[in-house]
């Protein structure tokens, strides 16, 4: 084998390694579009749902029905769902949009990105996270989730708490 390919194994290896712990998120404040303050560590104690999309993205738009179901099985028990829009959102549409869609899980504006910074300077949509009630990421999705492999992993995180 070529020594690129090696080394190309190897990093992938260590990644996969490294993003298989538990990582803690570091500390995010949300104001949600009717002006609500929260904050990741006053949510510990509860399973979150972070999850960044924008108007204009299909696959994000596809996700919308999948968080209401899980909002409106969940919500009662204690998981929480905060939408994230995205910087480049313009936040007349996210704020009309969220209104015509009458969405009842929080959905914050990005504006200076801060956020998407905090979690790992987020460029793509949609991108969620699951966080157990410690805090700790424990389920990250790039693209159009699979409602089958995130419910159970919601059910268990909430037999947790």
């Amino acid at each position: 084998m070529k020594p690129i390919i090696i080394v190309t194994i190897l990093l992938a290896l260590i990644a996969g390694i490294f993003f298989s712990f538990h990582k803690t998120v570091p500390s995010a404040t949300f104001t949600t579009l009717n002006g609500q303050k929260m904050s990741l560590e006053k949510l510990r104690g509860k399973p979150v749902i972070v999850t960044f999309w924008a108007t204009d993205c299909e696959n994000c738009l596809k996700e919308i029905q999948l968080w209401l179901d899980l909002y409106s099985r969940y919500y009662a028990q204690g998981l929480e769902i905060i939408a994230v829009s995205m910087y480049y959102d313009p936040p007349n549409h996210v704020i009309e949009f969220s209104k015509s869609r009458a969405l009842p899980y929080p959905i914050t504006l990005d504006i200076e990105a801060k956020i998407a910074k905090a979690f790992g300077n987020i460029k793509v949509t949609p991108t969620t996270f699951l966080l157990n009630p410690k805090g700790e990421i424990v389920w990250q999705n790039v693209g159009l989730f699979e409602l089958a492999e995130l419910q159970p992993l919601i059910k268990n995180l909430l037999k947790e708490k």
